[in-house]
């Protein structure tokens, strides 16, 4: 990743990460503990999302063809997601992102999260104040797909993925979940979020909200992910590869790495 699309993606994650967790720091007689707009407050993420795409390309590291292949990407991610409709969890969107990422890096990877969860919202009619932490969400799990060891290669890189898809979507479910608990419920039950009262205290009280609401979805999501990346992840991802090798792609791509998985064993 080149140091001007680093600091881009340090200051988005920094604004997300105050984002999902002022819930835990905010004052009892602050505005933000009693406003419902407070979301709001957070969608500056958004043009900062898009400044990384134009701090890759002012790097030189994406050019029209990896601009093409991460609009294919998340246009298949946008396609997917609504078959499962997050319906036990069951949540495709994942798999190109994850995939995309592994194959042509962090910076690629955390894009094309981005881009994908922004395309599929405009797909399904799923915008509103909770799309920029879904986007900010998504490019994390992308990004550290990138960040995954290179060296990995074979069933030991399918099997990595496979259980990195798994922690991923339970990290997804997470930290959604850390931005929609607030409004979720009142102010006056045992999982209820109290503006003021000592970290621990409202850590708990989250944790027994996520337990109650959602870790059952999350579940599935990250048995789809692992079923999906075990079945199909290795094709997928050495067509990808192959592809960034004989486009000669981004500078992260090592291509006698690629050329070692795109050749059939031999004995």
């Amino acid at each position: 990743m080149k140091s001007r699309a680093l600091i881009v993606v340090g200051l988005i994650s920094l604004i997300g990460a105050v984002g999902f967790l002022w819930p835990l720091l905010v004052k009892a007689d602050s505005t933000l503990a009693h406003n419902d707009d407070a979301p709001l407050l957070f969608a500056i993420m958004l043009p900062l999302l898009l400044a990384v795409v134009l701090a890759e390309l002012s790097d030189g590291v994406m050019d029209a063809k990896r601009v093409a292949m991460l609009g294919v990407l998340a246009a298949l991610g946008a396609v997917l997601r609504p078959l499962g409709a997050g319906t036990g969890g069951i949540e495709l969107v994942f798999l190109p992102i994850i995939l995309g990422g592994r194959a042509f890096g962090p910076s690629f990877g955390f894009v094309l999260g981005s881009v994908t969860l922004f395309s599929s919202a405009l797909l399904t009619a799923g915008v509103g104040p909770w799309l920029p932490f879904q986007m900010l969400a998504a490019a994390w799990v992308g990004m550290g797909a990138g960040l995954l060891p290179k060296r990995l290669t074979g069933r030991t890189e399918i099997a990595v993925l496979a259980a990195y898809g798994a922690v991923s979507a339970l990290a997804f479910g997470f930290v959604m979940n850390m931005y929609f608990w607030p409004f979720a419920v009142g102010g006056d039950t045992a999982i209820s979020m109290q503006a003021g009262a000592a970290v621990w205290d409202n850590l708990r009280h989250f944790f027994a909200y996520h337990v109650a609401t959602s870790l059952g979805w999350d579940v599935g999501r990250a048995i789809t992910n692992v079923v999906a990346i075990t079945l199909i992840g290795r094709g997928v991802l050495l067509a990808l590869k192959r592809t960034a090798r004989r486009a000669s792609f981004a500078s992260g791509v090592d291509s006698r790495h690629i050329w070692r998985e795109s050749t059939p064993e031999r004995g």
